[in-house]
């Protein structure tokens, strides 16, 4: 079967339309399309990697040979260099850097959330004199669980409490999900180009870079998410393997498929699903709308078991995943994450003066045959809820979900004024210090038709790939329009960012056309995916000064504000 590196080809072609297929694409400038076998269909081969491109760009021989990692290793370094430039700028508690950056040290000191003094008093004692913290032994009522400051906090235990130390595990975890990004899209498209691609698109996202140089949760969400997702997809590939493994053999040598194999191919062991529930738990432990990617990757990793025994043809698919899958996806998934999110709060268990860590203790009722500190667990986490879904307090930059896509409301980090002739603004004239979180605008606008072209692929040409990016875009971006009357902001859709640029590869790709297409088809598509690719790039490069508060005219920043809801 020849190689689709595009990945945009239908998976199933009948024998019957063949003909008629073969006519409709030579009228655009395509060849014949291949029938896959059974075989190739339940796990599609990658194609033998081409190392010119990558020696033309100085790789060394070896290099060049592996460009399935040393591709995605350039881009996450590219990545890299300007998340981590300047990163302790602003030497300032940058929005809720003021909550997470202290709850991170009282869990580093004591192993829960402690106390302080109002913020006004603590944040210069933090950025004047961090040798004078002011901790107290009482425990704080806190409305998040602890991983996402767990994690704030191995940056403070490697280098203080200071900004770069509290910010650098978000652009640690920033960079690493470009890696991480190249790696899905390699394997969800079957293309080093297209991995390499839609990183490189993550890589010069705004609001991605924007939270990897801010110490809030958001991002620790996202990268756990995101690991778990490619996660699945390994799972998918080995179990359709094990089941294509067992198919039947003719005499020819070809596999066959055949009813009875279908229904009763076992899939084994499934490592790579248990690690998923892992990281979903870690997901759902840094804040809870990591549990809406849990039930949604549920119901996905089902439907791919489906597809996968109807490919290999079994006579009742449904019943062969309900007798054979369904416990392994609930039990791998389910269950490891509960236990995982039960692990991060273990020194709040340990503690004794955790908030509400005995309130429990001495309590009978319906509920006493269960262990007193998960209960204290449990009343606390109701009353975390309670505050949570409760939260109206007005604030200037609070938006819509619906405005999310668009731009339509970007939430103002940081902004300071330098007095002229100071903080390199000129003797004469107004500057701005300034941090935005906003996604870059013809990314997140192409984002938006690329999301209509993915749900096309999925709903008309059954699309697989475009069904797991539309589903884990839905988890992070659905679940907020059940709390719109709550306080909520833009850059909470920092979760699903890897899967907007996966959808903008996709239709990138379809842009620049499938390898069988004429040379003139090619060339036209391939200039054109390529003029906004660089656009795109030019767009982050145009507004890199408000996302890392460089000193600029006040001029070029309200130059910079394309929409009055921007300010």
């Amino acid at each position: 079967m020849s190689a689709d590196p595009a990945g945009l080809r239908p998976a199933r072609v009948r024998a019957a339309d063949s003909v008629s297929w073969e006519q409709r694409l030579r009228r655009f400038g395509y060849g014949a399309r291949p029938t896959p076998s059974v075989r190739d269909r339940l796990v599609v081969p990658f194609p033998e990697p081409a190392s010119w491109p990558w020696r033309a760009l100085g790789l060394s021989r070896a290099a060049a040979r592996r460009p399935g990692w040393s591709g995605p290793l350039l881009v996450t370094l590219l990545a890299g260099l300007p998340r981590f430039w300047h990163l302790g700028s602003p030497r300032a508690v940058v929005f809720d850097e003021t909550y997470y950056a202290k709850d991170a040290w009282s869990l580093l000191q004591l192993g829960y959330e402690s106390g302080w003094p109002d913020r006004t008093v603590s944040d210069p004692q933090i950025l004047g004199r961090p040798q004078v913290i002011p901790l107290s032994d009482t425990g704080a009522f806190v409305a998040h669980p602890p991983t996402g400051k767990w994690v704030i906090a191995l940056g403070e235990w490697m280098f203080g409490l200071n900004p770069f130390g509290w910010r650098f595990m978000m652009a640690a975890l920033g960079t690493l999900s470009v890696l991480m990004l190249c790696r899905i899209g390699r394997r969800l498209f079957r293309s080093t180009w297209l991995g390499c691609l839609a990183g490189a698109l993550m890589a010069v996202d705004g609001l991605h870079f924007v939270m990897s140089r801010t110490a809030l949760l958001d991002l620790v969400v996202m990268f756990f998410v995101q690991a778990a997702f490619g996660c699945l997809l390994v799972d998918r590939d080995r179990a359709r393997a094990r089941i294509a493994a067992a198919l039947p053999v003719d005499e020819e040598g070809r596999t066959r498929p055949d009813g009875p194999t279908g229904d009763r191919a076992g899939t084994g062991l499934r490592p790579w699903r248990i690690a998923a529930g892992l990281f979903l738990g870690l997901a759902a432990s840094a804040k809870w709308n990591g549990l809406y990617f849990l039930a949604f990757f549920v119901v996905l990793t089902l439907l791919w078991d489906v597809g996968a025994r109807r490919v290999a043809g079994a006579y009742r698919p449904w019943r062969a995943v309900l007798r054979r899958d369904l416990g392994r996806s609930v039990l791998s998934l389910v269950p490891v994450a509960v236990v995982t999110y039960l692990l991060t709060w273990t020194g709040w268990f340990l503690s004794d003066n955790g908030y509400g860590r005995h309130w429990a203790d001495g309590r009978g009722g319906t509920w006493s045959w269960i262990p007193a500190p998960l209960r204290s667990l449990w009343h606390y986490e109701y009353g975390v809820y309670r505050f949570n879904v409760g939260l109206h307090a007005p604030h200037p930059y609070e938006s819509d979900p619906w405005s999310w896509l668009v731009l339509g409301r970007p939430v103002l980090f940081s902004y300071a004024s330098p007095q002229s002739g100071t903080n390199g603004c000129p003797p004469y004239g107004s500057c701005s210090q300034v941090v935005l979180a906003l996604g870059t605008p013809l990314l997140w606008w192409s984002g938006c038709c690329a999301l209509v072209y993915v749900l096309y692929r999925w709903v008309l040409r059954r699309d697989w790939r475009c069904g797991a990016v539309l589903c884990a875009v839905a988890a992070g971006y659905l679940p907020w329009f059940l709390y719109r009357d709550r306080t909520v902001f833009s850059f909470y859709a920092v979760v699903f960012v890897p899967y907007l640029c996966l959808a903008v590869t996709v239709m990138l790709a379809a842009l620049a056309g499938p390898p069988g297409a004429a040379d003139g088809r090619r060339l036209r598509g391939t200039a054109a995916a390529g003029l906004l690719l660089l656009l795109v790039v030019w767009n982050f490069v145009h507004f890199f000064p408000v996302y890392t508060g460089e000193t600029i005219p006040y001029a070029g920043w309200r130059a910079r504000m394309w929409l009055d809801t921007w300010i």
